[in-house]
């Protein structure tokens, strides 16, 4: 009987990562250690290099009706370029928990072509996702509280653009009413989530170059429109600091 994904992965012996960085030309002092097995890597050291790499994108394939096959295409690509003797990284996306625990199960490729320590990278890694919906679902409350303490901004609650979001595809959550238990609990008003990965505090972060343009870019998004349809930035209620953090 073949082994399942999980088995391969568990019986893999992996290399602390310092020393997959070293292979990578990277030292100690590039990197952040999360355990043995993962770190983050400062990218500020490279911006002045003059070489520079050649970049292999894989935007799609034809996949099975769940999607799978585009991270096990590009792992075994780039362990066919590090046979060939070519110096090959290869960058993935991180799974969101909603896939994972959905029908598609997890996201770190499959067989002999996966990514270990593949438990921890399905699930949480190395906690970026819960920032981000941290940093959105605070912006969604620092927004309501507006309202709620006397809406000097004169937003319009049947205009709020901004939408909460959690790390799961839970349909039961897209459309909701909040607010409800009482004057202490809030304005009543139609809500709703996201998944995390789609948020668009997920899209600027990605795009940020540097710690004051990711600021300055969390100030530039709209939340909602006021009664007389003029927008509403996350700057006008005073939330880009808070989400930076």
């Amino acid at each position: 009987m073949a082994k399942s994904d999980i088995e391969i992965a568990q019986e893999a012996t992996m290399l602390p990562i310092t020393e997959v960085a070293k292979k990578a030309g990277l030292g100690p002092e590039q990197l952040e250690l999360y355990g043995n097995y993962k770190a983050k890597v400062d990218i500020h050291a490279f911006r002045d290099k003059s070489m520079k790499g050649k970049l292999i994108l894989v935007t799609a394939i034809n996949p099975t009706p769940a999607g799978e096959g585009k991270t096990t295409t590009s792992v075994g690509l780039q362990d066919a370029l590090c046979r060939l003797g070519k110096n090959s990284m290869l960058c993935l996306r991180e799974p969101s928990l909603g896939p994972v625990f959905g029908i598609k199960g997890g996201a770190a490729g499959g067989g002999y072509a996966q990514v270990v320590p593949m438990e921890d990278i399905n699930l949480h890694f190395t906690g970026d996702f819960h920032a981000i919906g941290a940093a959105n679902n605070l912006c969604a409350a620092m927004l309501d509280n507006h309202i709620k303490q006397g809406n000097s901004l004169g937003i319009d609650p049947r205009r709020i653009v901004w939408k909460r979001c959690v790390d799961m595809n839970d349909r039961q959550l897209r459309n909701v009413v909040d607010g409800l238990g009482g004057v202490a609990n809030g304005m009543p008003r139609e809500d709703g989530f996201d998944i995390t990965v789609a948020s668009e505090v997920m899209a600027v972060f990605c795009l940020a170059t540097d710690l004051m343009d990711l600021k300055a870019r969390l100030g530039r998004m709209v939340v909602a429109y006021t009664y007389d349809r003029k927008p509403v930035t996350v700057h006008d209620i005073h939330a880009e600091g808070a989400m930076t953090a």
